[in-house]
């Protein structure tokens, strides 16, 4: 999903906020009757450029969130922010949800959906235009939206991956 640079190695020192983004109830059918789970899907991030998501299960809805949240805090990365935006427009798809970012004009906002809403708000990320087709499953858009956010590249990165200076990279 998010490349090996992107990938956040420590949580120590972040001061992560957590958005829950869907609670399922589940049911498994035994001989005895019918057992009652929940699962959440909780997206973390420091509201500067860091976001992640996980998927807690368990029997109260309370150790689901901690669950989702301990999983998210697992599976950080990294999203170029440039003045509350995104450098460029970006399309991604996971199974059936496909969703297209594009950066906003300062005072736009946050336009955008449910699930895809959280993942951006918990990014830093305060003026950008979003749009989902397809599915409209929070656990697939939140993983379009992960996938969108992590293969964004800021001029920085284009000039390091290609290994030029970044003057190079805006004069041709």
């Amino acid at each position: 999903m998010a490349t090996n640079a992107n990938r956040v190695k420590t949580t120590n020192d972040l001061e992560l906020k957590d958005r829950l983004v869907a609670v399922n109830r589940v049911t498994k059918v035994t001989k005895g009757g019918r057992t009652f789970s929940f699962s959440a899907m909780v997206v973390v991030g420091n509201e500067d450029g860091i976001v992640g998501w996980g998927l807690g299960k368990a029997g109260e809805v309370t150790a689901a969130i901690a669950k989702g949240t301990e999983a998210a805090k697992k599976n950080l990365i990294r999203v170029p922010v440039l003045n509350g935006t995104i450098p460029h427009e970006q399309l991604a798809r996971f199974a059936g949800a496909s969703v297209f970012i594009k950066p906003a004009t300062q005072g736009t906002g946050v336009v955008a959906g449910g699930a895809m809403r959280a993942v951006l708000e918990s990014v830093g990320i305060t003026d950008v235009l979003a749009k989902s087709k397809g599915s409209s499953n929070p656990h697939n858009l939140v993983k379009a939206t992960i996938l969108a956010l992590s293969e964004l590249r800021d001029a920085r990165m284009v000039a390091q991956n290609r290994g030029v200076s970044l003057t190079t990279v805006f004069n041709g």
